[in-house]
């Protein structure tokens, strides 16, 4: 059957979905690749998760989904930008999302890296001592968890420091403490504009050397770097200067395909918010390339990618809306309510355009759940079907 679905435009598209479902690509972990999916929160769709209200996740579906990574071999990235931190997830419930999501990857067996930062230092702060503390007493609960600490940008820290010198005396202060190497996770402003000028510079020719310095000068407490500025050269051109051991994460959900494939001189993992929506194609394609079949990695990619420059669009800190609203079409949650009350921040023509890219890519599992649902949403959007 057709939907009327609305356009940017203000104009109407028919459209026919597919009927066919996703591929089923569970299975074990792809070998040449490490590969992390950042994992969202679903909300208790009956609790108070209004903007400034502390966060009310339903534990028992936002667990569901990280088993739904875990059984496509993709390792989870929790507590981290697209859980909300700093968008709704206060530090307190993050806590005990790392509790619960480590005893799920004990359990299970799963790939488990959590994202640490300051969201709990008080705002009025200047003090870098004070923010040492906050990622202190936040890399404690993850290493109790059992997980890899995932060192965030905070955005005290970008408020505090006053050159280069601070932010090596912080990093090499926390590194220096943890019981294992972590990961390093440089987010861009457009991901977080309270991150602009992060590592001292809002150059980033300047700031990327620093970002290597603390990196060299650490390099065995040092997992990975997650690059997330959307912009593939300077990823490259990072990897290439990585000291042996230290893997590139790529966090750039616009030109994810090539930098996995990589080159002659290397290539990236990944750490990417977009598996969260694309975990069975993600888990086919790597496992394609595991077996040295690039043409079906570039075939299965391929659709996946204008489905995520759509859902990371300008405003990009608000992609977290899409990723939650494919969740629900897929049939993962039970709900299109988020923490934060942020379901309001995209368009219904965006989150229109986002179905259609999704069922084009073959990401929704069942095709006709996915349209009962949508058609519902356009209901209650005042869009008659």
């Amino acid at each position: 059957m057709t939907l009327k679905l609305p356009t940017s435009t203000g104009e109407f598209l028919d459209y026919v979905p597919r009927s066919t479902g996703a591929l089923d690509a569970r299975g074990p972990s792809p070998t040449s690749r490490v590969l992390y999916a950042a994992a969202h929160v679903v909300a208790d769709p009956l609790a108070d998760n209004t903007p400034g209200r502390p966060a009310r996740p339903d534990w028992e579906a936002t667990m569901a989904f990280r088993r739904h990574l875990w059984a496509h071999g993709l390792g989870v990235a929790d507590a981290m930008d697209t859980a909300q931190r700093g968008m709704g997830l206060d530090w307190p419930t993050a806590a005990e999302l790392i509790r619960r999501s480590g005893a799920e990857a004990k359990e299970l067996g799963g790939l488990l890296a959590c994202g640490v930062g300051t969201d709990q230092v008080r705002e009025d702060t200047t003090s870098l001592d004070d923010v040492i503390a906050g990622y202190v007493e936040q890399a404690a609960v993850v290493q109790d968890a059992g997980a890899t600490v995932i060192l965030m940008a905070s955005r005290r820290l970008a408020a505090v420091a006053r050159g280069p010198e601070d932010y090596h005396r912080v990093y090499s202060t926390l590194l220096e403490q943890l019981d294992s190497p972590a990961i390093l996770h440089w987010l861009g402003p457009m991901f977080d504009p309270a991150l602009t000028g992060y590592w001292g510079s809002t150059d980033l020719d300047l700031a990327t050397e620093v970002f290597l310095d603390v990196i060299k000068a650490h390099s065995d407490k040092v997992d990975g770097v997650k690059m997330s500025l959307l912009d593939a050269d300077r990823e490259i051109g990072v990897r290439r200067r990585l000291p042996d051991g230290v893997r590139c994460y790529t966090g750039d959900d616009f030109h994810y395909p090539e930098l996995i494939k990589g080159d002659d001189q290397g290539h990236s993992d990944a750490l990417l918010g977009i598996f969260d929506a694309i975990a069975p194609a993600a888990a086919a394609a790597l496992r394609r390339l595991d077996a040295g079949d690039v043409e079906s990695y570039d075939q299965i990619m391929a659709p996946t990618v204008p489905l995520s420059r759509h859902i990371f669009g300008t405003p990009t800190y608000y992609y977290k809306t899409g990723i939650v609203f494919l969740a629900w079409l897929a049939g993962h949650q039970e709900h299109f309510r988020m923490v934060g009350g942020l379901e309001s921040a995209r368009s219904v023509p965006h989150l229109a355009r986002l179905y259609v890219l999704a069922d084009e890519a073959g990401l929704l599992p069942d095709a006709e759940l996915a349209e009962r649902r949508m058609r519902q949403f356009l209901d209650l959007a005042g869009v008659p079907q």
